[in-house]
C-alpha cells in the first residue's frame, strides 16, 4: 500500500484535497478525493448505456505502484488515495458531485470535502420514507413496528444532513439501473439484515410491476440455512443477505466421548458459508453486536484455534484475530478489481435501566438526543475493526454509521416487535432496543450507500463526456 500510496500524494489537487480539515481520527478517518468509487460502476455504465458493450476489468494489481493516470484509466473503483495516519480505512464520501444539464440535483452543494458520516438529524415535517409501513410484504414482523402496534410516526420525520452539504434524495429506479446486472450480498448479523431489508423493501417501492421482484429461495430455506435472496427481473440484478454475526465459523466441538459437544468459535475460519457470496459484485460486511454476549464477553472454553480451545481469552483478543481471520481471507480470495468490500459499522443500542437480558427498555423514547454530549463512547468493537482494516491490501468502504444511529434512541422497535410484549404463555418479552424499526434509521444508511454509488456514476458519465 505505500508503494501505492506515495504516486498519488504527489498530485496537487489530492494535496489539497488531503488538507481539509474534516481530516479527523475516528469517525472522520480520512477523506478521498473526488475520484471515490467514481469509477466503480464503470461495468454498470456499459450495460446500462449502451447494451453493444461488456466490461472485462483490465485494473493492475492493486499491488503495484499505479500512478494516477493509470488509475483513472483503468480502474473500477478508485479510493486509494489515504492519510499517512491510516492505510486503508474509507469512513467518508468526498466525491466532487457533477450535476451537468441534471436539475436534480443542483441545489446540492459540492460534495469534495463533506464526510457524510458526520452530521445531525433535522427535524423535517415534509420528509417522506422511501416507502410507506405496512406497504413492503417481505418485512421480518421483528422489524415491522406498525404491524405490532406502533402508533407514533414522528421519529419517521427526522433527516440525516451531514454538515456542509445536501445528500440527494433516494432514487430506486436510478439505483437499479446501477445495479444492473450485479449481485449485492449483505454478510453478517441482524443489524445487516435491517439493512438489508430496508434496501429491498426501498428497491421495491420504486417497480411499476411489483411482480417483477421475487424470492430465489422460502423463508424457510432462509431460517434454516441464514441464506436469502431477491432478484429484480427486469435488472438482472440480486440483493442477497447471509446470516454471519461472528464472520468466522461456529463450531462444535468434543473433548472426550464422556464430554458432550458445545459451540466453540473457529477465531482462524471463516465462515463456511463464503463459498455463497466470495464473488459477488458488491459485499457489504458487519459484525459486533455477538461480542458483546455473554457467552463471548466471558470468554471462557469458547474460544478456538486449530485443535485449541482457550480456558479464557479476553474478547477483545479474540475480536481481533476474527477479524484478522476475515481480513486474510478478504485480501486472498476477493478479487478486488470486481468485487467491492464495504464494512458496516457498529449501530448503537439504547437500554435504559439495563441491557437487554437485564430489564433495559426504550419503549418511551420519542425523540433524537440532541446533544452530542450525551452520546456514548466510541465502541471498542469498531475501533479494532478500522485497525484491522488499516492493514489490508483491499479497499474497504467504511460505513461509519455509529455516530448517527447514537442520536435515535427513538427509532427501535422496543415493545413493538412480534410476538409482542408478552409471548403466547403471558410472559414479558426483552424489549429490542438494538435492532430498528422499518420503515426507519436503516432506510438512512442506504440512502447514504445510494449517495456514494450516484455520485461514482455521475462522475464517470461526465468523465466521458470531455
Amino acid at each position: 500500500m505505500a508503494c501505492l500510496k506515495k504516486p498519488l500524494l504527489n498530485s496537487p489537487e489530492l494535496q489539497r484535497t488531503l488538507q481539509h480539515p474534516l481530516l479527523r481520527p475516528r469517525t472522520h478517518i480520512l477523506t478521498v478525493p473526488f475520484l471515490l468509487l467514481s469509477l466503480f460502476l464503470l461495468s454498470v455504465s456499459y450495460t446500462t448505456h449502451s447494451t453493444r458493450y461488456s466490461y472485462t476489468s483490465t485494473t493492475p494489481s492493486l499491488r503495484l505502484p499505479l500512478s494516477l493516470k493509470r488509475v483513472l484509466a483503468h480502474a473500477p473503483f478508485t479510493s486509494y488515495v489515504v492519510s499517512e495516519a491510516q492505510s486503508n480505512t474509507f469512513s467518508s464520501v468526498t466525491a466532487a458531485e457533477r450535476t451537468r444539464g441534471n436539475p436534480t440535483y443542483s441545489d446540492s452543494q459540492d460534495l469534495s470535502s463533506c464526510d457524510i458520516f458526520d452530521g445531525s438529524w433535522i427535524q423535517d415535517d415534509s420528509h417522506e420514507t422511501v416507502y410507506q409501513h405496512g406497504s413492503c410484504p417481505f418485512l421480518d414482523d421483528t422489524f415491522n413496528c406498525f404491524k405490532n402496534g406502533r402508533s407514533d410516526f414522528e421519529f419517521l420525520k427526522y433527516r440525516w444532513k451531514p454538515h456542509g452539504c445536501q445528500i440527494p434524495r433516494f432514487d430506486g429506479l436510478k439505483m437499479l439501473h446501477m445495479l444492473r446486472g450485479k449481485r449485492v450480498v449483505f454478510v453478517g448479523d441482524s443489524l445487516n439484515r435491517n439493512m438489508w431489508q430496508s434496501l429491498v423493501c426501498a428497491l421495491r417501492a420504486s417497480l411499476k410491476d411489483k411482480s417483477r421482484l421475487y424470492e430465489v429461495s422460502g423463508r424457510r430455506e432462509f431460517r434454516i440455512q441464514g441464506f436469502f435472496s431477491f432478484k429484480f427481473k427486469d435488472y438482472g440484478c440480486s440483493i442477497d443477505f447471509v446470516k454471519s454475526p461472528f464472520l468466522v465459523q461456529e463450531w462444535k466441538v468434543s473433548r472426550d466421548d464422556e464430554v458432550p459437544q458445545r459451540d466453540t468459535l473457529r477465531l482462524d475460519m471463516i465462515q463456511a458459508s463464503k463459498s455463497q457470496y466470495y464473488d459477488a459484485d458488491i459485499i457489504i460486511f458487519n459484525t459486533g453486536h455477538w461480542w458483546n454476549h455473554d457467552k463471548t464477553k466471558n470468554g471462557r472454553n469458547y474460544f478456538q484455534e486449530g485443535n485449541h480451545v482457550y480456558d479464557r481469552l479476553e474478547v477483545s483478543e479474540a475480536l481481533q484475530k476474527a477479524l484478522k481471520t476475515w481480513a486474510k481471507w478478504v485480501d486472498s480470495t476477493v478479487d478486488s478489481t470486481r468485487t467491492r468490500v464495504f464494512f458496516t459499522g457498529f449501530s448503537a443500542s439504547h437500554y435504559k435501566g439495563g441491557q437487554w437480558n437485564s430489564g433495559g427498555k426504550c419503549d418511551g423514547e420519542r425523540q433524537p438526543i440532541t446533544n452530542e454530549s450525551y452520546l456514548a463512547a466510541y465502541p471498542w468493537t469498531m475501533g479494532i475493526v478500522e485497525d484491522v482494516i488499516a492493514e489490508m491490501k483491499t479497499p474497504v468502504f467504511y460505513l461509519n454509521i455509529t455516530k448517527m444511529t447514537d442520536y435515535r434512541k427513538d427509532g427501535h422497535p422496543s415493545i413493538y416487535r412480534e410476538p409482542g410484549f408478552s409471548d403466547s404463555k403471558g410472559r414479558k418479552m426483552v424489549q429490542d432496543c438494538s435492532h430498528w424499526c422499518l420503515p426507519g434509521i436503516p432506510d438512512s444508511w442506504n440512502e447514504l450507500l445510494y449517495s456514494t454509488l450516484l455520485v461514482a456514476h455521475t462522475n464517470f458519465i461526465a468523465s466521458t463526456n470531455y
